[in-house]
């Protein structure tokens, strides 16, 4: 994988005239990217990405001494509930996030919010560590609890939009599938950080330790990894797509000004109702798996927490080593095809897989949240580059940002919150396969009217394509 540094915009090799002579297979006004400076942007905004999940990932992982920190009950699942209500919580508040950091990102710049989103992520995170528990200061500890979530929440609005945004237009039009891939690596790899720091924690402190101090470490460590994040995206530089957007608009600033929140919905209405939809199936699926996941194992089937975890890690472990390949996998078969087959087999397999885990031996709960994986594969390493190109360059982090934001507050963020509830009032521990099964059916009407954009450009950019070889520097 590349190696991280500054990356500066650059006009099209293309505007050079002589560029295109030299290299006839050039097509005429392509924007000809610099194979060493795409993949550096790509690393810096994949590490960047790991670190605000690692912040957000660690919430999950310890979610059942939370509860029992900050929502003292005899009940468990009352516990569990309070918990992941502060964790939805702050996905309700995602869409102002959105609206608030997307039409910013469209303004001022892409590498701007996303270093003002890094620190804000960090902060949040950090604040956690430091609150005091239930016993020691009464029901301001949850109180702060959710407002530490709600920053983090807020912040994270602006995230995902403008990393896989920043990526897709750095990248070369039939490349775009495996370099976006390398965005959810860095989302992986900041999960396995947080659930493998909660599992070491889990095994080697008692749990009184862990109850009384030990849950606070992983949340005081996103203060120092915050600020290793914001180092790489501020050495960051814009997008040639931006760059050209800002060129045009310093001719006319007139129309640029016309750019309103209003522009970005309602005259992207039907990109936004395909981009809700591909996210329900993807975000549902995602937190079911790796957030929800490792607390049903403990409360619901009594599964050891330690164990637990190390089967989730070893699931995402296994998704990491897939994610390069099914993307450069959509570039070649397209991005439509794969998503089609994560949605029919999350709607084949969803039952089969549940009843693997419930079954309760390793073997068969680390066969059935790995098939329910590399399912999930399908949407980790197509997303980044798919959601991008429904929406054109002016517009496209606000309304990415907004589509994005909505589809997970409703749906995705409160995955475990809702489950949790279905069981707890129905008794039915297979909730989470229907759940699974209902997000498909919704997953694949958006892949039906899904226009198909592997290898083709960004809408309101020019191709984009490799410097040849014999282009020299």
């Amino acid at each position: 994988m590349p190696s991280a540094t500054s990356v500066a915009p650059r006009k099209p090799d293309s505007a050079r005239g002589p560029q295109n002579m030299v290299n006839p297979d050039v097509p005429a006004g392509a924007t000809v990217t610099d194979p060493a400076m795409v993949k550096r942007a790509v690393k810096a905004a994949a590490l960047g990405n790991a670190m605000e999940w690692f912040d957000f990932g660690v919430y999950s992982y310890i979610a059942v001494t939370l509860g029992k920190v900050f929502f003292p009950s005899g009940n468990p699942t009352a516990q569990l509930l309070s918990t992941f209500g502060a964790f939805a919580a702050a996905f309700l508040i995602r869409p102002l996030g959105g609206m608030v950091f997307g039409p910013l990102g469209d303004r001022v710049g892409r590498q701007k919010v996303l270093a003002l989103t890094m620190i804000m992520m960090a902060a949040g995170t950090f604040a956690i560590g430091l609150i005091p528990s239930y016993a020691t200061i009464g029901v301001w500890a949850p109180v702060l609890l959710l407002l530490a979530r709600l920053v983090q929440g807020f912040s994270t609005g602006g995230e995902y939009a403008g990393a896989s945004t920043f990526i897709a237009e750095y990248s070369p039009d039939k490349k775009r599938g495996f370099l976006g891939s390398w965005l959810e690596f860095g989302t992986l790899a900041g999960y396995i950080g947080g659930a493998g720091l909660v599992t070491l924690m889990t095994a080697l402190m008692s749990s009184d330790d862990l109850l009384s101090w030990g849950w606070r470490i992983p949340f005081l460590i996103a203060g120092p990894m915050g600020l290793i994040g914001l180092y790489l995206r501020m050495r960051l530089e814009e997008t040639p797509a931006f760059a050209a957007e800002l060129e045009k608009a310093h001719k006319d600033e007139q129309a640029r000004a016309k750019v309103r929140l209003r522009d970005m919905v309602t005259g992207q209405w039907k990109a936004l109702l395909l981009c809700m939809g591909l996210v329900l199936v993807f975000n549902v699926t995602d937190y079911m798996l790796l957030s929800y996941m490792p607390s049903y194992l403990t409360s619901e089937l009594k599964y050891d927490e330690t164990h637990g975890l190390l089967v989730i890690l070893g699931v995402m472990a296994l998704m990491m080593c897939a994610q390069p390949f099914v993307g450069a996998l959509t570039d070649r078969v397209g991005r439509r095809p794969v998503i089609a087959t994560g949605c029919a087999g999350f709607f084949l397999l969803s039952l089969p897989a549940l009843l693997l885990i419930r079954e309760g031996s390793l073997w068969a709960i680390g066969l059935g949240l790995g098939a329910l994986g590399l399912l999930l594969v399908c949407f980790t390493a197509s997303m980044p580059a798919t959601l991008p190109a429904l929406f054109p360059t002016k517009v496209r982090y606000g309304s990415l940002s907004i589509g994005f934001n909505i589809s997970v507050s409703v749906f995705g963020g409160t995955t475990p919150l809702v489950v949790t509830a279905l069981i707890g009032a129905t008794g039915d521990k297979m909730m989470p396969a229907y759940y699974m099964m209902a997000a498909a059916v919704v997953g694949g009407i958006a892949v039906w009217y899904l226009t198909e954009s592997a290898g083709k450009p960004l809408p309101g950019s020019p191709a984009a394509v490799e410097r040849p070889a014999s282009s020299g520097s």
